[in-house]
């Protein structure tokens, strides 16, 4: 919801909370927004398929964003080849069938 700055401070009452980077947003992300991952629980990194059009360096982003959550799960996306999206599917299922509310 929103940037990556202002809901990080908030409790919206989510039942989980996911940051979305992309690729033509630069690899840089995980280090310039660090409260946003420290509140998170996945990272998802969308448009991979755009990696050869940028300076993305998908490792880098992902060591940044452990160093500051090492709990975080990453998922590693492209909605245009459908690369990750079976990981994502399944991630979502599994908190569906594991949800003790509502």
């Amino acid at each position: 919801m929103g940037n990556l700055v202002c809901p990080s401070f908030f409790d919206l009452g989510e039942h989980i909370r996911v940051v979305l980077i992309s690729i033509p947003e630069g690899h840089d992300k995980p280090l310039k927004y660090p409260k946003a991952l420290r509140t998170s629980s996945v990272l998802m990194i969308s448009k991979s398929d755009l990696v050869p059009h940028f300076n993305f360096d998908i490792e880098k982003a992902k060591k940044d964003a452990l160093s500051i959550n090492p709990s975080l799960k990453i998922f590693v996306t492209s909605a245009t080849t459908g690369e990750g999206m079976d990981e994502w599917l399944q991630f979502l299922r599994s908190l569906l069938s594991n949800r003790t509310c509502c």
